[in-house]
């Protein structure tokens, strides 16, 4: 079933360009999102979301009020929500399996919406500058369920130019799963179990989901890469020259960027063989504390 805006099939497009023209609310509903405030989410009520990642849950979660994710550049941020359950999705697709990714997201969404009678399928796409692509939107194109695009802040309506350079206006966003409000926002705090999951998606790792909403818990499943020392040069590089081999958007890329890579690579040099963190094969599972943090689930 294709995409619908305002209960209505979307028709094949080319480009962004095309879509915004044809349905110049979309545009304008854009331009109203990127011009919202930047909102501050605090560790206690977040459920983070890293690059090649997705998690799903209900109103009915203790554990999470706002999932989110940030340093978005050339990346799409997702939400897709069930306006009966409630059931909200939020991931982050850098391009590199979307069309294996987004029935993920829908199975994510849907399967936790059985007891809905009523209620339809919402989509936010967040994310992007300059590139015309359209890669997530015929993604969801190509899903069975009625699917309606209510947000399409990408491409060209997330770009700024500064001193001659792109940029994405919007970097992070987060949505929040009681009110399903979706807003741009930054993170102080991205875990929990920030190096090992960075260093599984440095190493190629594919999309995954990190929560499991029946048990409120984060899960990080187990995870391998091959030891490389060679890895060790970028750490003596130059911020420039991690920035021209390590990133996709060299001159976009937040302020951390460059401290963020060396941390991974130094993580990955100092746990060469990754089963050592996942002890019998077991994923690293993280509760919420009564004090708000995630907090290390021991296994018998």
């Amino acid at each position: 079933m294709p995409l619908l805006v305002q209960n209505k099939r979307i028709g094949r497009l080319t480009s962004t360009t095309e879509l915004f023209s044809k349905y110049s609310h979309l545009k304008e509903n854009a331009k109203v999102f990127s011009s919202k405030s930047l909102v501050t989410v605090e560790p206690k009520c977040l459920l983070y979301v890293q690059q090649r990642e997705f998690a799903a849950t209900t109103p009915a979660d203790h554990s999470v009020s706002v999932i989110g994710s940030g340093d978005a550049t050339t990346c799409h941020l997702v939400v897709l929500r069930h306006t009966g359950s409630g059931a909200t999705c939020l991931a982050h697709c850098d391009g590199s399996s979307t069309w294996t990714e987004v029935p993920l997201l829908v199975n994510a969404v849907t399967s936790l919406s059985h007891h809905a009678k009523e209620g339809r399928l919402e989509l936010h796409l967040v994310g992007g500058f300059v590139d015309d692509s359209l890669f997530s939107y015929t993604a969801f194109q190509k899903q069975k369920e009625e699917i309606h695009l209510e947000t399409c802040c990408i491409t060209d309506m997330n770009d700024i130019v500064t001193d001659g350079i792109h940029r994405p206006v919007v970097y992070g966003i987060g949505v929040n799963i009681k009110t399903g409000e979706v807003f741009p926002a930054s993170f102080p705090y991205r875990g929990p179990a920030e190096d090992v999951r960075s260093a599984r998606t440095f190493t190629g790792g594919q999309m995954t989901e990190v929560y499991d909403s029946s048990k409120e818990q984060v899960r990080v499943s187990p995870c391998r890469w091959a030891p490389n020392r060679d890895i060790a040069f970028w750490l003596a590089a130059d911020d420039d020259t991690i920035l021209q081999y390590l990133s996709t958007s060299p001159y976009a890329e937040p302020p951390h960027f460059v401290n963020q890579i060396k941390s991974t690579i130094r993580f990955l040099l100092d746990h060469p063989n990754a089963d050592m963190l996942f002890p019998g094969g077991q994923p690293l599972l993280f509760h919420r504390t009564e004090q708000g943090e995630w907090e290390r689930v021991s296994l018998p």
